[in-house]
């Protein structure tokens, strides 16, 4: 099952994540990015801890 972020709306520019597979890219269903839930759940952990916000900006 895949699903992308209420955030998107209808947009068709999206990156969508399916639980236990991976990540895609809307434009390009038929592919996807393996990833564990371990080297997700660092990657969501990194988000929340501001890691890839611009320099100086941590909102």
């Amino acid at each position: 099952m895949w699903r992308k972020s209420s955030y998107s709306a209808n947009a068709q520019n999206c990156v969508e994540i399916g639980r236990g597979v991976g990540i895609r890219d809307t434009k390009a269903p038929a592919t996807h990015l393996a990833v564990t839930s371990g080297s997700w759940s660092a990657f969501l952990l990194s988000v929340k801890l501001g890691k890839f916000a611009p320099s100086g900006q941590t909102d």
